[in-house]
């Protein structure tokens, strides 16, 4: 009996997830076992290089003595030899268990060096460390975050990320450069539920500030009309000021256009900034509200980014991004309000000139003192 096409979809899924499973299963073996090698190995170069055995150039002539003995040996350049020394002395102390069963010896001039691996680590009870994750992510990845990031905490934070996201080097890097995790709670967001991709979502969270200094907006003209002219005044200082206000946004924007005509059924609609940015290969549209935030402005711009990603957003981009633009907000009361919207949005604020002009003028004497002295 031949099999209805449903049950065999289902059988290959079946058995092609089991294949795969298994295959990486067997890769996170493989890279365990080559964690543990390297650390060893770190451990035997440190305890021989920090003591003075070693002289000058002693690492160049392990690495091309390997290579002759071991043809077509990758990943032991000198260069890589002092990674594994880095590696092995940045994490020895999470060698607290020091009754652990050695697993592997390295030998050196005759005498018997027992050096103990990172196998070690799989019989530490060590307190919110996360092992598995230190011990599935590649050695790259683990070069890469012991040169960009110096802290405990940090280090913890981008090896579970880079585990649980299966993140890129590459990509691990530019998130570690744009300091993802001073970024995770600045801007009130739903990147992280609106985004289907996980990456792209935290791309999106280090992109944006929670505030912005507009110190080029002339102030003399605001709060002596109307709220929606002092808003058309914000938006057309900044459009006198485009470039500095991309520079202020970050890097890879491009301005689209202000009052961007929009219509849907015959409804005209018209967002304050409309800009493109590379990296995120997304629209992002700015809202400017001149005072505090309201939820009011949440439907406001979703409504925006739905009307651009049908008739606007081209098959090869990313999901529009929203930002409102506001003097004020209560980030608690934002992120708590802006989870139940389905559309990629995010909640800034914004100082200007005279803003910073009342902290200088915070940080002066009495003006009666200054008379006094004068």
């Amino acid at each position: 009996m031949i099999p209805v096409k449903d049950n065999l979809g289902n059988a290959v899924q079946a058995i092609k997830d089991a294949i795969l499973q298994s295959q990486q299963r067997a890769l996170g073996a493989v890279n365990q076992e080559q964690l543990a090698l390297y650390y060893g190995i770190g451990r035997y170069i440190s305890a021989n290089t920090r003591t003075k055995n070693w002289g000058k150039g002693f690492i160049e002539g392990i690495s091309e003595q390997l290579r002759k003995e071991l043809p077509g040996l990758r990943g032991f350049s000198a260069t890589n030899l002092r990674n594994m020394r880095v590696f092995y002395e940045e994490w020895k102390m999470l060698e607290m268990d020091n009754s652990s069963v050695q697993t592997d010896e390295l030998t050196g001039n005759g005498d018997n060096s027992s050096v103990q691996t990172i196998h070690s680590l799989q019989r530490i009870n060590l307190p919110d460390f996360p092992v598995v994750a230190f011990l599935s992510i590649s050695f790259t990845h683990h070069t890469a975050i012991l040169t960009n990031v110096k802290t405990y905490d940090e280090r913890k934070f981008y090896i579970q990320f880079a585990a649980e996201h299966k993140v890129k080097c590459e990509d691990l890097e530019q998130l570690m450069k744009d300091d993802l995790y001073s970024h995770r709670g600045s801007l009130p967001n739903n990147f992280k539920r609106t985004i289907p991709d996980q990456l792209q979502a935290y791309r999106a969270i280090t992109m944006f500030k929670d505030e912005y200094l507009l110190d080029y907006i002339n102030t003399e003209e605001l709060f002596i009309r109307d709220k929606d002219r002092d808003e058309r005044v914000i938006e057309q200082s900044i459009i006198n000021n485009v470039k500095n206000f991309i520079m202020t946004f970050g890097r890879d924007f491009t301005f689209v256009g202000n009052q961007y005509h929009l219509e849907k059924f015959g409804i005209e609609q018209f967002p304050d900034l409309l800009f493109f940015n590379r990296e995120l290969s997304a629209l992002v549209c700015v809202e400017l509200k001149d005072g505090p935030f309201k939820t009011a402005y949440l439907g406001q711009l979703a409504g925006y980014l739905r009307i651009l990603d049908d008739e606007v957003r081209k098959p090869n981009e990313n999901p529009s991004i929203g930002i409102i633009l506001c003097k004020s907000a209560n980030k608690k009361f934002v992120e708590y309000v802006i989870q139940d919207y389905d559309k990629p949005m995010g909640v800034a604020t914004y100082k200007t000139s005279a803003d910073m002009d009342d902290r200088l003028r915070k940080l002066l004497p009495p003006i009666e003192d200054l008379k006094n002295l004068l």
